[in-house]
């Protein structure tokens, strides 16, 4: 499991996480919401150490992210699909897919093509393996970035923002994807503001506010009237979003 103990960032003077505790268990899925700057992608990137970590913990199945001879076996568990794709453009999409398995993992070229046409086929990009990103639309690019995130048999899975930059339709193709993923038991952490969909697949929210978590409940609670709508800050932002109980 992942666990997170008074957890500090700070950027120069501003202090973005201000002792954030956070336990994730095997096959959860953790829906992260807040405000703009509340600090939920900031405390994603210190999951797999994108972000160097000022002060507290984050251990991943028992491996100290802090440490640097630990990172590289949690950035094998921990996958990220980022928000603006973040894919290679002079590689092919198969390249992009095996090039981690292949150069990190030592899996053979042959065996990490194999798997990455079958992710391909399973999001339905199977006839796109070989053509490069700038061919693609946004949506079929973010399907790459899990397939590639799914590539190197990750045990989480951690989502930051992964529709924020895509039309509703693509946003639709996406969300389909991760929820067949969080159905077929795979661990997710998901910074989202697609509240219906945190909604539909998530085990509980957590809600930051102003680098603190101030709700860490089962999704019906956090929705219910006398649960986290109780919050005056989170009803509020539930309003402002769209979305009654």
């Amino acid at each position: 499991m992942i666990e997170i103990k008074d957890l500090h960032k700070n950027f120069d003077d501003l202090e973005v996480l201000k002792g954030v505790d956070l336990t994730i268990r095997p096959a959860e899925v953790i829906s992260i919401l807040g405000g703009s700057g509340s600090g939920k992608s900031t405390m994603l990137r210190c999951i797999n150490g994108l972000e160097e970590i000022s002060s507290g913990s984050v251990v991943v199945d028992g491996l100290d992210v802090t440490k640097k001879d630990e990172l590289k076996a949690v950035r094998k568990k921990c996958a990220t699909v980022f928000q603006q794709f973040d894919l290679y453009p002079h590689l092919k999409v198969i390249e992009n897919i095996t090039l981690a398995p292949v150069q990190v993992l030592g899996v053979s070229k042959t065996d990490a093509t194999n798997k990455a046409r079958a992710l391909l086929e399973s999001v339905g990009l199977g006839d796109k393996a070989d053509v490069y990103p700038a061919q693609l639309s946004g949506g079929q690019k973010q399907r790459v970035g899990i397939c590639r995130a799914l590539a190197v048999g990750p045990d989480y899975i951690l989502l930051d923002e992964v529709t924020s930059s895509l039309d509703p339709e693509m946003t639709a193709e996406v969300l389909e994807i991760l929820k067949n993923l969080a159905n077929d038991g795979m661990t997710m952490i998901s910074v989202t503001h697609e509240i219906e969909f945190a909604r539909e697949i998530s085990n509980r929210i957590v809600f930051l506010d102003q680098g603190k978590i101030l709700c860490d409940l089962p999704t019906a609670d956090f929705f219910s009237a006398d649960g986290g709508m109780a919050d005056p800050r989170i009803a509020k932002f539930l309003s402002k979003m769209g979305t009654g109980s």
